[in-house]
């Protein structure tokens, strides 16, 4: 027989340490959460069960947990405050400790009143920054990317990718875990099957420009692509990563004079709030771009009206 798998929380007791295991594998299997929802909620436990280690004298066993009072979750936030994490981080710790303890009241082993009884500080969010139809078409243009040093298919790929996010409001890590098999082609396919977070499918529509992006790329390429392996690629033919996009965009800000929030993910903060600006409604808005909830759409109309009285301010001669 095989040694058992160590537990990726050793901070805690074993009972507690088994049921924090089994609860990851919930959110992977049940939940469908993604990996970097999974990745930092389990950071968030591992913090919690070690403040607790301190905290208690000892590592936490379940009947601790289950006997935890509001005033240690505000001691746990209040020595994350006091290392410097910020509001939003702590909301997620929050958040994270919530799902755990959820997960432990359907077991019928601990109450989640505790940590319910603690509300996360009230936070401001910033208003996306995006950019000028201008310069999103020039990021995403095929023209952008040709230069020295730049070998023609990468530069295709990389205007390929960044035309999805801008034409079609994807999420980077939308874009780059398409299949050669989930391709648009020209002259043939007018919508993509997404998969956003939480494993949820959404049907956006894809420009003949987008899908013509897509065809010189494929064409160029010069690694044989299989219908179920990545439709972009890297250098060395593995599946792009979002780094590389990145640091792409980083590249072409400077010869484009973008300002530092100029990311890939703000060419889908443009998308969202140019089809505001040009009448689109937030209801649509928000099946295209995947939002679970109206409200998270809402903030591009705090964007829209921004623009809206910048312009009155620059061209009403009472301004």
């Amino acid at each position: 027989m095989g040694e058992e798998r160590q537990s990726t929380f050793v901070m805690a007791a074993p009972d507690a340490a088994r049921m924090a295991d089994a609860w990851l594998c919930y959110l992977s299997d049940e939940r469908r959460a993604p990996q970097t929802t999974r990745s930092s909620y389990a950071r968030d436990l591992r913090q919690f069960l070690e403040f607790l280690q301190l905290h208690l004298g000892a590592a936490a066993r379940l009947a601790d947990l289950a006997a935890l009072k509001p005033a240690d979750v505000r001691a746990f936030l209040a020595r994350r405050r006091a290392d410097g994490v910020s509001g939003r981080s702590l909301a997620r710790t929050l958040s994270a400790v919530r799902s755990f303890y959820r997960y432990l009241e359907r077991a019928g082993l601990a109450q989640s009143a505790a940590v319910y009884a603690i509300r996360p500080a009230k936070r401001r969010h910033g208003l996306p920054k995006p950019v000028s139809a201008v310069k999103a078409r020039a990021l995403a243009s095929a023209e952008t990317h040709v230069g020295p040093g730049v070998e023609p298919w990468i530069g295709a790929r990389d205007a390929a990718v960044l035309a999805l996010l801008y034409g079609s409001g994807l999420r980077i890590s939308e874009a780059l875990s398409l299949d050669l098999k989930d391709v648009p082609l020209p002259q043939r396919d007018d919508m993509l099957r997404v998969t956003g977070k939480g494993g949820k499918t959404r049907l956006v529509p894809v420009l003949p420009a987008v899908r013509q992006a897509i065809a010189t790329y494929l064409a160029l390429c010069p690694y044989p692509l299989e219908a179920e392996g990545p439709l972009f690629v890297g250098a060395r033919g593995g599946r792009l990563s979002p780094r590389i996009v990145e640091l792409t965009v980083e590249r072409l800000r400077a010869a484009l004079g973008l300002p530092d929030s100029a990311t890939p993910h703000a060419l889908r903060h443009s998308f969202a709030t140019h089809l505001l600006s040009a009448g689109g409604d937030l209801r649509t808005i928000q099946e295209l771009l995947g939002h679970a909830s109206l409200s998270t759409t809402q903030i591009y109309t705090e964007v829209d009206e921004r623009h809206l009285l910048e312009v009155y301010a620059r061209a009403h001669p009472r301004a």
